[in-house]
Formats: structure tokens, sequence, C-alpha cells
């Protein structure tokens, strides 16, 4: 079975004293399909840098890591093959930037990005293995 490889981020912020994460909505997706940015590891590039690379790209913010948070495992299926996919994801605390001054290039893949209250990201996001890294990502902070 083929295996790829990504790694995305899970990107904070503090904004009107409530905690946020970065979202976007991959075009072709119907509005409220909320997802973290994330993408392939690039050849000679390690899943942290290929996090912060992902998360400038699809969204416009720097940002720095703060821990990796987990993995998340699938199976799917991609002209008949079946591939056995991980993406790690890393928490990050969000830099300079602004959400959603994204490169034009960019535009092909992503329609919108947002903050979205961390508290409320478990349910809005759309894949149960990013609402669970979200999840952990909130606790994370809660804990100190």
């Amino acid at each position: 079975m083929k295996r790829e490889f990504s790694a995305g981020g899970v990107v904070v912020r503090t904004l009107g004293g409530r905690l946020h994460v970065a979202a976007i909505r991959p075009q072709g997706k119907k509005p409220g399909t909320w997802v973290l940015p994330k993408g392939a590891i690039d050849p000679g590039e390690g899943p942290a840098e290929t996090a912060l690379r992902e998360v400038r790209e699809e969204t416009g913010l720097e940002g720095r890591i703060v821990e990796k948070l987990g993995d998340v495992r699938y199976v799917y299926t991609w002209s008949g093959e079946r591939i056995f996919k991980v993406v790690s994801f890393f928490l990050v605390r969000a830099g300079r930037g602004r959400i959603g001054e994204i490169d034009e290039a960019m535009r092909v893949e992503v329609a919108e990005a947002r903050w979205l209250p961390l508290e409320e990201a478990p349910e809005l996001l759309a894949y149960g293995g990013e609402r669970e890294m979200a999840a952990k990502a909130r606790d994370r902070l809660a804990a100190g």
C-alpha cells in the first residue's frame, strides 16, 4: 500500500480575550466546511517545517511551533489505489500576518481563511481527526 505523509498546524491566537484557531475552507467545498491548514511534506523538509510553510501559504500567517499534538492516520482510495496517510499536527502560536491574506496562487486551493473560536472548533471542523487535534490543543492550552 502506498504511503503519504503530510503536516499541518493548529494555529492559535487570542482575540477579544478568547482563544481562536485558524481554519480554511478549501476551494470547491461548500460554505461552512472548515479544515486545518496542512499539506504534503516536501523532499528535504521536516514535518514541523512543513506545518509552518502550509500555515503561511494557506492562511497568510507566520507562526511558532509550541509542540507536536499528534498524528492522524487514515486510509483513502485514489484512482482505485488504497493509500495509507499520516498527518502530523503541531500546536502553533500565530505571529505576524493577517488571516486570509494569501498569495493569489494559493486561491486554487483555498477559498477563504478565518478565525474560529477554539472552544467551538471541535464541533465546527469537518474531519474527525482534525476535531480531535483542536480539542487536544484546547485542553493543553487550558492546562497551561
